[in-house]
């Protein structure tokens, strides 16, 4: 039998973002339910060594961290469900989802904290060196090729950031793209090209990761996109950088989003365009995608819902007041 399952938060999402609204809104009595999805616990999850979330002095795991986030948020009092969302109305309050085991979830106000998957090549061995030397992150994983050789794939904005970045820890950063021009920003490309630790393959394609099998990368194998010819790259590190895609499906003509398919927020806030929806970390977040800014979105939008229900509670007692 399907139920309905009632909250005054409903959380759609459990990765830092929702999680972290989740341990807000519980210690403010709003009793949240999380339904966790297809990746419960979001990218974290597929995340080995994590040193840059404040608080460990040593490098912790990403599964670990998700385990302990959702530990807490359990321990002040949320609910976590296992389920997918397949349809969500947003003419509320309340709001409602529908999960795909026919139960439904009503809630007061809704978070929306779904986040975003990074693009892959999904060439051979790219599953096989995944936190083995393949990384969709230099942000996260840089610091750990300090000294070595790396190399960035992709021709847009992140990849020519990610590159950049790379030269704070590596003096040889090879950028490989499929073209013949970037389609960067000009001050972006700029800087890369004045940058002398930087190199650009251009016309060039990977075509698979190689490595000691169950060891790490060694090399990238590479196809001339115009004249067909095949070579190997020795590398330390390989970034992808090929675009993020957030998981707004099931909010396409229900809310605003942005060319990129991110959910449009009031800058500065996780409100949405329908007040008591708010929407937090990476599928609003096209610009720092880090654990630790998807967890401060979660709080704010935590924050943000207490706001709206105990504004919406007073307007209530006030007509009730004046009748």
């Amino acid at each position: 039998m399907a139920t309905t399952h009632k909250t005054r938060m409903l959380i759609i999402g459990s990765g830092p973002a929702g999680l972290s609204a989740a341990i807000y809104g519980a210690r403010a009595g709003m009793e949240p339910i999380v339904v966790q999805g297809l990746q419960p616990g979001g990218q974290l999850t597929i995340t080995t060594d994590v040193e840059n979330y404040p608080g460990f002095r040593d490098v912790i795991q990403g599964p670990w961290l998700m385990q302990e986030m959702q530990a807490q948020a359990e321990h002040v009092g949320t609910r976590m469900l296992w389920d997918t969302i397949t349809e969500v109305s947003l003419d509320g309050p309340p709001f409602r989802a529908h999960g795909d085991s026919g139960d439904v979830y009503e809630g007061e106000v809704l978070v929306i904290a779904t986040g975003a998957q990074a693009r892959w090549l999904g060439v051979p061995g790219e599953q096989e060196f995944g936190g083995k030397g393949v990384s969709a992150c230099a942000t996260c994983d840089g610091f750990f090729y300090r000294g070595k050789k790396v190399v960035v794939i992709g021709g847009g904005n992140t990849a020519v950031e990610e590159a950049l970045y790379l030269t704070n820890h590596s003096p040889e950063v090879t950028l490989i793209h499929r073209r013949d021009s970037l389609r960067a920003e000009k001050i972006l490309q700029d800087r890369l090209m004045s940058n002398p630790r930087i190199k650009v393959l251009w016309n060039k394609a990977v075509t698979r990761f190689t490595g000691v099998a169950g060891g790490v990368l060694e090399a990238v194998q590479l196809v001339d996109t115009v004249t067909g010819e095949e070579s190997s790259l020795a590398t330390d590190g390989a970034f992808v950088a090929i675009g993020h895609a957030p998981a707004t499906e099931l909010f396409k003509g229900k809310l605003e989003l942005d060319e990129s398919g991110y959910i449009v927020v009031q800058p500065g806030t996780p409100k949405t365009a329908i007040p008591g929806v708010f929407a937090c970390g990476d599928v609003m977040d096209h610009t720092y995608r880090q654990a630790v800014t998807a967890a401060g979105t979660g709080c704010m939008a935590a924050l943000d819902a207490e706001r709206f229900l105990a504004e919406h509670a007073f307007a209530a007692a006030q007509a009730v007041a004046a009748e």
